[in-house]
């Protein structure tokens, strides 16, 4: 006889979100199945996404119960390689089409520029292996450069002038590769118009600043073709280096009338592509002086970075989203049912490079959740390693640790952090 419970196979499993997961099913409905682990995704120095395709799908097959749906909330590759584990077995998913004209910028743009253009930077492809890359490129500095897939602004770089442009072609192109042989493997998979066959992993974006005012991001999820957003992000980023976040902070605090914009805009992007069945997080500018917005990037999953916010205001983790749509039901999450008003991801940055000397003991962190109730610490750097060597950073800063906080005001929120960073006292030592 077939059990009651829904089989949820986790792509990319770590421990501290099957937690968050595990702790929605208070009725004891599903039962989680790891699909390889995030480190097993993640083995460097590149994605084995051939090996993982193949492993995931051979250990699908052999499964003995039903298979009620394929979940993950990591970005690339999981969330790109997500519609292809779940068609052979008839998953609600979006296609894998319309998650490329997510994830991968320049279609992105160039779909968004059919239905959106008035929300979008000037943009152009740019090979940075031809040697006449700077005549590619049709915007004018400062402009951002990027590669058409990538991870966490990982070398993305703001360019001014000849000379930063060519430091930063001289960095993709020693990095690129990451990302981009992946990458171009899966895109075997997808019916590709000429005009972006011609433009896979090895090329990059360069795109007019668009950085300038609020950003946020709009969380939300597509059912049976309706569109919903369930809660705005804001995302606050540092003054100085704009590719770079300091935290991320629930509910926003841009007005609703500006939000209902940004849903509408993104609304017409989502139907255009036939985005169906899935969540999404998306990415907006709102310039206050001239009352404009700005679409940034579009992401096909949930963002794992926000559950914490959502649980801790709403009363509930926005993996909740993603399971349900994944079974084939219409979500129903709760709104202002958390013991918070106000919560945000801090993420905790160094600007030199540095020998970690010293970190808390898994004591030392016990004793300062005591004292900080509801607060989560997640250590990136260890003691005695060198910052610059831990993987997939920005180009301008090192995350050395994030922290998650719940409070009633931004006041409360902002002095516990501070005080969270006293009581951490991770020690550095300079390089050179």
């Amino acid at each position: 006889m077939e059990p009651l419970h829904k089989n949820i196979f986790v792509f990319g499993a770590d421990a501290f979100n099957l937690q968050q997961m595990q702790a929605l099913d208070t009725e004891h409905l599903y039962r989680f199945h790891e699909l390889f682990s995030h480190q097993e995704v993640k083995a460097a120095p590149e994605f084995p996404v051939q090996q993982l395709l193949n492993g995931a799908t051979e250990r699908l097959k052999h499964f003995p119960h039903s298979i009620n749906a394929i979940v993950g909330y990591w970005d690339f590759p999981v969330s790109t390689m997500l519609p292809l584990l779940r068609k052979p077995f008839h998953l609600p998913s979006a296609s894998f089409e319309a998650v490329l004209k997510c994830e991968h910028k320049y279609w992105s743009r160039l779909e968004q520029s059919k239905v959106i253009p008035d929300y979008l930077p000037n943009y152009c492809g740019v090979n940075p292996f031809d040697d006449n890359y700077s005549q590619q490129i049709t915007v004018d500095f400062p402009f951002w450069i990027k590669p058409v897939k990538s991870v966490s602004s990982y070398l993305g770089f703001k360019v001014s002038n000849h000379k930063q442009l060519k430091h930063a072609i001289q960095q993709i192109r020693e990095g690129i590769f990451r990302f981009a042989k992946p990458f171009n493997y899966l895109l075997q998979f997808a019916e590709l118009p000429n005009d972006i066959a011609a433009i896979d992993g090895n090329h990059c974006i360069v795109e007019e600043l668009i950085s300038i005012g609020r950003q946020c991001t709009l969380e939300g999820y597509v059912y049976n073709g309706q569109v919903t957003v369930y809660g705005v992000v804001d995302s606050i980023r540092d003054a100085q280096h704009r590719s770079t976040f300091l935290r991320y902070q629930y509910p926003s605090s841009i007005p609703q009338s500006v939000q209902q914009r940004m849903i509408a805009v993104a609304t017409r992007f989502l139907k255009h592509i036939q985005y169906d069945n899935a969540p999404f997080n998306i990415e907006f500018y709102w310039q206050r002086s001239n009352n404009s917005i700005s679409l940034l990037e579009i992401n096909s999953r949930i963002s794992k970075s926000h559950c914490p916010l959502f649980q801790a205001v709403d009363g509930a983790s926005n993996h909740k989203v993603m399971l349900e749509v994944a079974l084939g039901q219409q979500p129903d999450f709760p709104q202002r049912r958390g013991k918070y008003r106000i919560a945000a991801k801090f993420m905790w940055r160094i600007y030199e490079d540095a020998i970690v000397t010293r970190v808390p003991t898994a004591d030392e962190l016990d004793d300062i959740c005591r004292q900080f109730p509801d607060v989560t610490i997640q250590l990136a750097a260890e003691a005695g390693i060198q910052l610059s060597s831990l993987p997939d950073q920005d180009s301008y800063s090192y995350e050395i640790a994030v922290i998650f906080v719940g409070g009633n005001s931004q006041a409360e929120l902002l002095q516990k952090y501070h005080d969270l960073q006293n009581a951490i006292a991770i020690e550095f030592e300079p390089v050179g």
